[in-house]
């Protein structure tokens, strides 16, 4: 019977390459739409919140009212929890390997040989 509806010419089912890698890229845009919206929610709840609830207890409640399957919920709770950190915790980058103190401006750290000299004082004693 959906066989009379939708007729295999007109809707087939193989998409050629090209109209297939532009149908991911759109759904690729539309997920990541998504997300961006939940995780907007999701801060504004923490926000609103924030007197009665941490922040954690707060993106849970999010996630659990709006009733966000798992793979989508992860990613969600991931990325607001990142925008909340950005002010508490801020990214230092690692300087380059190629980067040498002098051009830096800071010091070697000495790590190893800290923990170099610790080892020849305990086999001393």
């Amino acid at each position: 019977m959906l066989g009379q509806l939708f007729p295999e010419r007109i809707f087939s089912r193989k998409l050629n390459p090209s109209a297939d890698k532009r149908l991911r890229l759109a759904q690729a845009r539309a997920e990541e739409s998504i997300v961006q919206a939940h995780v907007e929610n999701a801060l504004m709840f923490v926000d609103n919140l924030a007197e009665d609830l941490p922040f954690d207890r707060a993106i849970e409640t999010y996630v659990r009212v709006m009733g966000i399957p798992e793979p989508l919920a992860s990613t969600v709770v991931t990325r607001t929890l990142v925008v909340l950190g950005e002010d508490l915790v801020p990214y230092h980058r690692r300087a380059p390997e190629s980067a040498r103190p002098e051009e830096t401006g800071r010091p070697p750290l000495r790590l190893d040989d800290a923990s170099d000299a610790r080892v020849r004082t305990i086999r001393r004693a």
